[in-house]
């Protein structure tokens, strides 16, 4: 075996690892996050009155109104705030 196809089969080994190191990465890191933001996207989609939610802050209330962009939360009998859609983390019970 020469030097050049030593050389040759070394980066093409190289390359291999490379592809299986993405391949890992893709898998295990992007694949379950696009999931993720998949789920939260239908969850504000299908925001509704009367559903119980807690906020990024950790803030718990039922939603009163629904907006284009955000969400009215009753988080006590005579409190109503206003958030952000992409600000609810969870509904209640999911």
């Amino acid at each position: 075996m020469s030097m050049g196809a030593a050389n040759a089969q070394s980066w093409m080994s190289m390359l291999i690892w490379l592809g299986v190191f993405i391949l890992i990465f893709y898998v295990f890191l992007i694949m379950p996050r696009k999931k993720e933001e998949k789920r939260h996207k239908t969850l504000l989609e299908e925001l509704k009155k009367g559903d119980k939610v807690v906020s990024i802050g950790g803030i718990n209330g039922v939603v009163a109104r629904v907006k284009d962009d955000s969400v009215v939360l009753k988080i006590s009998e005579n409190t109503e705030v206003e958030f952000l859609k992409k600000a609810i983390a969870y509904k209640v019970g999911d």
